[in-house]
C-alpha cells in the first residue's frame, strides 16, 4: 500500500478541469504531488481552480483547450512538455449532454438533429480520441503513462433519453479498450471511468428539480448522489502506480446502480 503522496514527479493534463469532476480530479492530483495542467474553455473558473491548487501548496497551470480542436490539442501538449518536461497522465474529463431546453422532455431519436448528434460526439468522443492521439508520443518518451477516459454508466446501459450522449459514452468505453491493446507494449495504460449520478454543474438542471432527481436517487442503492470527489478518487487510483497492471478496464463508480 502506498503511504504518502501517490503521484510525486508525475505531470498530468486534465480536460474539463474548471469545474465538477475535472476540478476535483485536478485538485486530487496536485494534492498527491503531481504538476497539473488544468484545461477548459471556461477561463475564469479554470484560473480559479489553479489559484486554489497553488494556495494549497500544489503546482498547476491553466491552458485554454477546446477539446474538439486538434491544433489546440497539439499546442496544449507541446506547452505541457515545454513547461514540465514530460507527460505522464491524461484525464479526458470534458463532456456535454444533449438535453432539451426544458431539461425534462425526452428527445426521441426520430426528432434528433444531425447537428445536435455531431455536437455531442465532437466533445465526448472526438475530443477523447484527439487527447489520446497526441498524448501517446510524450508518454512513450517518458517510458509510459496512464490515460483516463471518462465515460458514464450510460456508456454501459441505456435509458429513455440522451441517445447521442449514451452512444458517445459507449464509444469512449470501447475506444479505451482498443487504445489499451494498441499501446500496452509502450507501457501506456488506458482505462475508462463510468460515473453514476453525480452532483456537478452538468447534472444540476436535473438534480435541482425534485421531479427529475427522485427517480435517479431511487435507482441508486446507496441512497445518495455522488460528489465529484468520489470520481476523482477513482481517477487518482488509475493515475497512480497502484494500478500499474490495469489497462483496458472499466471502473464503475455509481453507488450500485448498474449492479441491479
Amino acid at each position: 500500500m502506498t503511504v504518502g503522496p501517490r503521484m510525486l514527479g508525475k505531470v498530468a493534463l486534465v480536460t474539463g478541469g474548471a469545474s465538477g469532476i475535472g476540478a476535483a480530479t485536478a485538485a486530487a492530483f496536485a494534492e498527491h504531488g503531481a504538476s497539473v495542467v488544468v484545461t477548459d474553455v471556461n477561463d475564469n473558473l479554470g484560473h480559479a481552480v489553479v489559484d486554489k491548487i497553488k494556495a494549497n501548496g500544489g503546482e498547476a497551470i491553466y491552458l485554454r483547450l477546446d477539446t474538439t480542436d486538434e491544433e489546440q490539442w497539439i499546442a496544449a501538449v507541446a506547452e505541457t512538455v515545454a513547461k514540465y518536461g514530460r507527460l505522464d497522465v491524461l484525464a479526458n474529463i470534458a463532456g456535454i449532454a444533449d438535453r432539451q431546453p426544458d431539461n425534462k422532455n425526452i428527445q426521441k431519436i426520430e426528432n434528433a438533429s444531425v447537428e445536435s448528434w455531431n455536437k455531442v460526439f465532437a466533445v465526448n468522443s472526438t475530443g477523447v480520441f484527439l487527447g489520446v492521439k497526441h498524448a501517446i508520443a510524450p508518454m512513450r518518451a517518458a517510458g509510459g503513462g496512464s490515460i483516463i477516459n471518462i465515460s458514464s454508466i450510460y456508456g454501459i446501459v441505456g435509458s429513455k433519453g440522451g441517445a447521442a450522449y449514451h452512444s458517445s459514452k459507449g464509444a469512449v468505453r470501447t475506444f479505451s479498450k482498443s487504445a489499451a491493446i494498441q499501446y500496452a507494449e509502450d507501457n501506456i495504460r488506458v482505462n475508462s471511468v463510468h460515473p453514476g449520478f453525480v452532483d456537478t454543474p452538468l447534472t444540476a438542471p436535473a438534480h435541482d428539480d425534485p421531479e427529475m432527481a427522485a427517480p435517479r436517487l431511487a435507482a441508486t442503492p446507496m441512497g445518495r448522489f455522488g460528489v465529484p470527489e468520489d470520481i476523482a478518487m477513482g481517477c487518482l487510483f488509475l493515475a497512480s502506480d497502484e494500478s500499474a497492471w490495469m489497462t483496458g478496464s472499466e471502473l464503475v463508480i455509481d453507488g450500485g446502480m448498474v449492479a441491479q
